[in-house]
């Protein structure tokens, strides 16, 4: 039906007869002459169709979003009128025909950014025409070509596991399937193929990799969804620099590939309490050229408890942050910084405007600089590199929250003055926490996941003093996103077993949840590692986007709803009865 597609259309083309297809994304007319702008997923190009053509009287019954075909001859635009924004602005097409293929009812959106989340849900394949959407699916697509272009080059077996498995909730809740064969019986969809892809390499299959669609049941936001895509990886025999340098290969080959980008060899590593101390964050964006300083040395002295009590207890900090040029910061906003991280457990937020370095004590302004002496203010200067104009926040307290609420004032401020750097800063984060201490079940719970192996080979030692073991655990990081994580998995029943206790599973719950995976660890498990993308968070980060419903086809809002097939829905009570399923309706 067509010869080019709208975007190839440019000036080796001048002269030629073509044949397009596409949608009418505009249409004007001047009275003598009519323009449109024909749309398909290559691009945009301007057709012209002149008052004496065979094609006018087709060419005014055109509305927006009808599809259609033109054929016509190719012409370079006068030099005056070239769009250099577009691949096809240095011509047009001369229409010789128009031929309608389907008519459009009238869009209920505008086809703009203005457009509203929900009406574009609403009409999602409306929304996917526009170019900005077109960009970001055929960025996905070739994310997706190239790891499979480049795993499949480097040893990597694809091979796929199951979406109905066994429901073994430890963490997100589980989606549930009911059995009509087996009444009263659920399958759960996989919140990850985590647990077959170790029974994979228990199998000898050595590389493994899918990109596998998972399922969670929980609250969601801008970088959740129920059912999301992760790139799955695992490979036996190795240790955490294996496994890392084959991801860290991978990522840098698909940025070249996708995006024309070289990332930096190697990565730069960081231990998580380094990331936590420094920057406040388990996934820090060093784009920003900030981070936090300890100052408990410099005010453990001064008559000034908020400060010298955490700077004297180990288990506590004082955290200053330096904000460059912060010192223009009216009173007002840094009342809304102070209730900003509020939200995040702080108790208040010292400050000190630094109106004069060299000037010492006496250029500072801020309700807290009578507290500090000569000595202790020589001490945070010279260690946070402050200069006039600057603005100093501090946090004090339990070391873990003011170290996270201070991190997040980190990017708020950062955001606001617009300082991070251009470009990407990718990052590993290393020797996390074996496990953290949840206060509302009373329990241990896995930093990463139950399957994570810890640095110490000894199982006794783990259960000594499990809240000071670290895993074999990492993530890698990019521009303060969290793209994938990883772990060298336990090989080793005993071991197993020992985690599943300080996590609070009994063996009779171990054997019900995970007897399988125990059971084929007993029979010469290799030692053995991975990690997993989230796919839609890095089509995201490489498109621009800020969230990941704009580059999946098919979303689901913030409620778990799509707005186009109006799912979930209710099922018919015959359907039920066959399921066996009787549903309790909620009562106020």
């Amino acid at each position: 039906m067509r010869s080019h597609l709208c975007g190839e259309i440019n000036e080796t083309l001048a002269g030629q007869s073509v044949t397009l297809c596409g949608w009418v994304d505009r249409r004007r007319d001047l009275g003598g002459l009519i323009f449109i702008g024909l749309r398909d997923t290559a691009g945009i190009v301007q057709i012209v169709v002149e008052p004496d053509s065979a094609a006018f009287a087709d060419a005014e019954r055109l509305r927006n979003e009808y599809c259609v075909r033109i054929k016509g001859s190719v012409r370079m635009r006068p030099e005056s009128q070239w769009n250099e924004s577009m691949t096809t602005g240095k011509v047009e097409l001369v229409a010789d025909e128009v031929e309608l293929l389907n008519a459009s009812a009238p869009i209920p959106l505008l086809m703009t950014d203005e457009d509203g989340e929900e009406v574009r849900l609403r009409y999602r394949y409306l929304d996917l025409r526009r170019p900005r959407m077109q960009h970001n699916m055929r960025i996905r697509a070739k994310l997706n070509q190239s790891i499979h272009k480049h795993l499949d080059g480097h040893g990597f077996s694809e091979f796929e596991t199951p979406i109905l498995t066994k429901a073994t909730p430890e963490g997100a809740r589980d989606y549930l399937v009911a059995s009509r064969v087996q009444a009263g019986q659920f399958y759960a969809l996989p919140q990850s193929p985590q647990l077959f892809k170790q029974l994979l390499m228990m199998a000898g299959m050595d590389r493994y990799y899918q990109i596998a669609r998972c399922f969670r049941d929980e609250d969601l936001r801008a970088d959740r969804q129920p059912e999301f895509t992760q790139l799955d990886m695992e490979m036996s025999f190795v240790d955490e620099a294996g496994v890392q340098a084959a991801a860290e290969d991978l990522v840098r080959a698909v940025f070249n590939d996708v995006l024309d980008v070289e990332l930096p060899a190697p990565f730069p590593r960081m231990t998580w309490s380094e990331a936590m101390e420094k920057f406040g964050s388990d996934k820090p964006d060093l784009r920003y050229p900030m981070c936090l300083h300890n100052v408990d040395e410099h005010v453990s002295h001064i008559d000034f408890r908020v400060f010298a009590g955490p700077a004297n207890n180990e288990e506590q900090r004082v955290a200053a942050l330096r904000v460059p040029g912060g010192a223009k910061f009216s009173r007002k906003q840094i009342d809304e910084y102070t209730a900003f991280v509020a939200r995040y457990g702080a108790r208040g937020l010292a400050w000190i405007k630094v109106n004069d370095v060299e000037a010492g004590l006496e250029g500072l302004q801020s309700p807290v600089a009578k507290f500090l002496d000569d000595k202790a203010w020589k001490g945070i200067a010279t260690q946070t590199g402050v200069e006039t104009g600057d603005l100093l926040f501090f946090g004090a307290g339990d070391w873990l929250q003011t170290s996270t609420f201070m991190g997040h004032l980190l990017i708020r401020c950062g955001e606001d003055l617009a300082l991070a750097n251009d470009g990407w800063a990718p990052l590993w984060v290393t020797d996390f926490p074996m496990f953290e201490w949840d206060e509302e079940s009373g329990r241990h719970t896995a930093m990463h996941h139950p399957f994570t192996a810890p640095q110490s080979d000894s199982a006794d030692e783990l259960q000594a003093n499990p809240m000071h073991a670290l895993s074999r655990g990492y993530d890698i990081v990019l521009n303060g996103a969290e793209i994938g994580g990883g772990s060298i998995r336990i090989h080793k029943s005993e071991m197993q077993q020992a985690v599943f206790n300080l996590l609070g599973i009994s063996k009779d719950e171990a054997q019900a949840k995970f007897g399988f995976l125990l059971e084929a660890l007993k029979y010469g498990c290799p030692p053995h590692g991975g990690i997993a993308f989230g796919l839609d968070r890095v089509a995201a980060l490489m498109a621009g986007e800020a969230s990941i419903r704009d580059v999946i086809a098919f979303p689901k809002t913030t409620t778990a709803q799509c707005p186009l097939t109006e799912a979930p829905s209710a099922i018919a009570q015959s359907q039920l009865d066959e399921l066996h399923i009787g549903v309790i309706k909620k009562t106020e």
